[in-house]
């Protein structure tokens, strides 16, 4: 039986993660809760099945069907969700593409979504260069740390988007709480890091070779839809905004995840319902038929 299934995290306690998400996964004993990668089924963090101990990496494996046609068309599971409580601002940082990553990782690119769940007064992150720069300079201030000088820096309000391409040098900044869309990797190419140390005591490794290999030194394209709940389109995956009841449908060629972003809903199925919580992520195999939400909610619907 092809049915929803909620999932529950893996998570990630990096330097600069805070406390946002205890309150939403109580049972988490981990301090401080940077990311819950709230549907994975990558090595470095695998989320399960609700109470349950099955991985989502064994339940596809169990059943390759639920993936669609779509989905198995990628070499791995295509996609990860993830939740980023940034207390703190993370490196400056770019992914490569999937023509990189292969050779250099055995992984993925990282092409990634981002959309704001909420943030503090004032603000911003950095997305792409303000103008186009040369190889030359972009490695001279990465060495003399002046490499924020040329960075575009954003400021941020509750329910933004940024699409940003494999290649785009990006950070998000102190005090956001994100919910990331992304290929499933976790190639990241540190560049800038605030001359923080790490739980060793020493400096965080940066990996400038790589990210002069990889880096588009121009200024970040501007993601652009005819369809204002169409928030990303990609050959990787797309993201699109449900709101208040509505009805939709998963076929053959896809499974779907569901994640709620505001509010609550209810989730009705062929074989019954299911409630959705505040941050419930929910995957829906391939082919399982026509769905209907309730309730007053914003949930993004995910698929490739």
């Amino acid at each position: 039986m092809k049915q929803p299934v909620k999932l529950y995290p893996a998570f990630q306690d990096y330097l600069w993660g805070g406390t946002n998400l205890k309150s939403v996964y109580p049972k988490c004993t981990m301090t401080p809760i940077a990311e819950a990668w709230v549907l994975s089924c990558h090595k470095d963090g695998n989320s399960t099945l609700w109470d349950s101990t099955t991985t989502l990496a064994d339940f596809v494996a169990q059943n390759p069907e639920f993936v669609g046609k779509k989905g198995a068309a990628f070499p791995f599971f295509p996609i990860l969700i993830k939740l980023i409580d940034a207390e703190k601002s993370l490196s400056v940082q770019v992914h490569p593409d999937d023509e990189y990553a292969m050779k250099h990782e055995n992984s993925f690119g990282k092409t990634e979504m981002w959309y704001v769940l909420d943030c503090k007064p004032g603000a911003t992150l950095y997305y792409g260069f303000q103008e186009e720069i040369s190889k030359e300079e972009f490695a001279q201030r990465i060495q003399n740390n002046t490499l924020t000088d040329v960075l575009q820096a954003v400021p941020v309000n509750k329910g933004d988007v940024f699409f940003i391409p494999a290649g785009t040098i990006h950070a998000i900044g102190e005090g956001m709480l994100i919910a990331e869309i992304q290929q499933n990797s976790n190639t990241t190419y540190r560049v800038y890091d605030y001359g923080r140390l790490g739980a060793d005591g020493k400096p965080r490794a940066l990996h400038v070779e790589k990210a002069l290999d990889v880096t588009d030194l121009t200024p970040a394209p501007v993601y652009e839809n005819d369809d204002p709940n169409m928030l990303a389109d990609c050959d990787y995956f797309w993201v699109k905004r449900l709101q208040n009841s509505c009805q939709s449908t998963v076929t053959d060629q896809s499974f779907k995840a569901l994640l709620v972003v505001e509010g609550s809903a209810t989730l009705t199925y062929q074989e019954g319902s299911m409630e959705l919580a505040l941050y419930d992520c929910v995957f829906l195999p391939a082919d399982m038929g026509d769905f209907s939400l309730e309730g007053t909610f914003e949930i993004l619907e995910i698929g490739v």
